[in-house]
């Protein structure tokens, strides 16, 4: 695709990346991707949770540094140490996440890295000024002097925007995600900007899960899956069945263990009702959300980035105490108040972020292991270590840790490895209900087939478990049902019988053309 660079066809290239890779540690990210960005059009891309569909971007604002591959704009090879040289090339960046400062004001961010001056001074009249200007273009007229913590999201989202269109040699803009937070109002103004930006020749990139949106403000799709370019075309030419078919892909899937049980008889264990959950600034991140966990049964949690899956294991697990909403636990109507508490009712929660929040980095194998269940091995104002060892040895047999000696460095282990360490941590709590958030996030095929070996065992001893996956293969394998949600609504629950790819894809943007 190196040649197309160079070839000037019918819509004008602006920039294209040639045969990009992206590795990072344990994971290829991108591999071989060559795509082109088309002069005043919207070329759109899609693909699952860790398609690669981020990472291409913030290689082309100068966020990352490919592993291997090039970068053409006008014929020329260019590369970026940074965001700043992306910039002066006129690539701005709209993040999903947003990358505001909360303690400063609405016009200080959107001069921030791009002052102007008068003289030696920077000129904050100017700023104030375009900064009004700007904002009634995105019909958002915000005081320029508020500070920008003090705005809810979608105005944030506004403000981020803003940063970039006040870019006076804007050549390219990246928008991750951008309706994310917005309202079917915010997006018909964004909408209305990006038809003006293409009429003056500049291009968008544009990445999102919402399809029919896709369908309106696209010109041109590509299509990720696991890192590589699967399949491009013209919007006009196809329809969303398509997009959907090329995203699951026909690939690989994994085998999936059929359990006779008849689950009408097993007890329930768990029952939410109404689980509600206010978002800071109006709305929900969860809204009435139904759901029930039998004794045994692996539920599982699938939905789009933004959907509510980890709020729900927050609430189950004390740490949004302000939800409503009415839990059972075995019977009983709980009241839902810390942290400490549910885990002595019995819930262990395996989180999204192992590094982060499963992991304390400087401690052993062993002692990360014993972390969450040391009050077991409390003996007067003493641990007795023999029955703490005696627990971890069998912990590291039972969840296969490949593993030389307990007392060595957490990160001496692999991240499959590190993985089946916070599984095993929560499980020695001795819990009744696991909640597992992404629980093969980043390891190889291999460790993820183990843990869900790990997570099969489990349930067959009869321990009830909900997993939240993005990746489709893997939660129809691992689930006995799946429930699916949609910006924070429960869209579909569907028993491992009647799950399909394409039911579950359709289900998760359902209430996505809007809000």
């Amino acid at each position: 695709m190196e040649n197309q660079a160079k070839n000037v066809t019918k819509p004008e290239v602006c920039l294209s990346v040639a045969n990009i890779d992206q590795i990072y540690p344990g994971t290829k990210a991108l591999d071989d991707v060559s795509f082109e960005i088309k002069k005043g059009k919207v070329s759109v891309l899609i693909g699952e949770n860790g398609a690669g569909k981020s990472t291409l971007m913030k290689i082309i604002a100068g966020i990352e540094t490919p592993s291997a591959g090039k970068i053409f704009m006008d014929d020329k090879e260019v590369s970026f140490k940074d965001t700043t040289e992306a910039r002066a090339h006129g690539i701005g960046i709209i993040h999903q996440e947003l990358s505001l400062f909360p303690n400063l004001t609405v016009y200080q961010n959107i001069f921030m890295a791009n002052e102007k001056t008068k003289g030696k001074f920077i000129d904050n009249k100017t700023h104030i000024e375009l900064t009004d200007k700007i904002l009634a273009r995105l019909e958002h007229p915000i005081n320029a002097n508020t500070l920008v913590g003090d705005l809810r999201v979608g105005q944030q989202q506004m403000i981020e925007i803003a940063r970039n269109l006040i870019q006076d040699d804007l050549k390219i803009l990246i928008m991750d995600e951008p309706t994310s937070s917005l309202s079917e109002q915010e997006v018909e103004v964004l909408f209305k900007i990006m038809r003006e930006l293409k009429e003056e020749g500049i291009s968008i990139v544009y990445i999102s899960h919402r399809l029919e949106e896709i369908m309106r403000i696209g010109d041109y799709v590509t299509i990720l899956r696991d890192g590589r370019i699967v399949a491009e075309a013209e919007v006009p030419e196809i329809d969303i069945p398509w997009i959907v078919k090329q995203m699951t892909g026909e690939g690989k899937s994994y085998p999936k263990k059929l359990r006779k049980i008849d689950w009408s008889k097993q007890e329930v264990v768990l029952d939410v009702k109404n689980l509600r959950l206010p978002k800071r600034g109006g709305g929900y991140l969860l809204k009435d959300v139904d759901f029930n966990l039998r004794k045994g049964e692996i539920l599982g949690i699938y939905g789009l980035m933004g959907a509510g899956r980890t709020e729900i294991f927050e609430c189950l697990m004390g740490i949004h105490p302000e939800h409503t909403g009415e839990v059972t636990l075995g019977g009983e109507v709980i009241d839902i108040k810390n942290i400490s508490e549910q885990i002595d009712r019995g819930f262990a929660l395996v989180p999204e972020d192992r590094q982060r929040e499963g992991l304390v980095q400087t401690m052993s194998i062993g002692k990360n292991i014993s972390l969450s269940s040391l009050k077991n091995y409390v003996k007067g104002i003493f641990i007795d270590k023999k029955k703490e060892d005696k627990n971890i040895y069998e912990q590291i047999k039972d969840i296969h840790i490949k593993v030389a000696d307990k007392d060595l460095p957490i990160l001496s282990l692999s991240g499959g490895n590190q993985q089946k360490v916070v599984i095993g941590k929560g499980i020695l709590t001795d819990p009744k209900i696991l909640l597992l958030d992404e629980p093969s996030r980043g390891i190889d095929i291999g460790a993820k087939t183990e843990v869900f070996d790990i997570i099969n065992q489990y349930a067959e001893r009869g321990l009830s478990i909900i997993v939240i996956s993005s990746e489709l293969k893997e939660i129809i394998a691992i689930a006995d049902r799946i429930m699916i949600l949609s910006n924070g609504i429960k869209t579909a629950e569907l028993t491992s019988e009647e799950v399909t790819e394409d039911s579950l894809v359709l289900a998760s943007y359902k209430g996505h053309s809007g809000h």
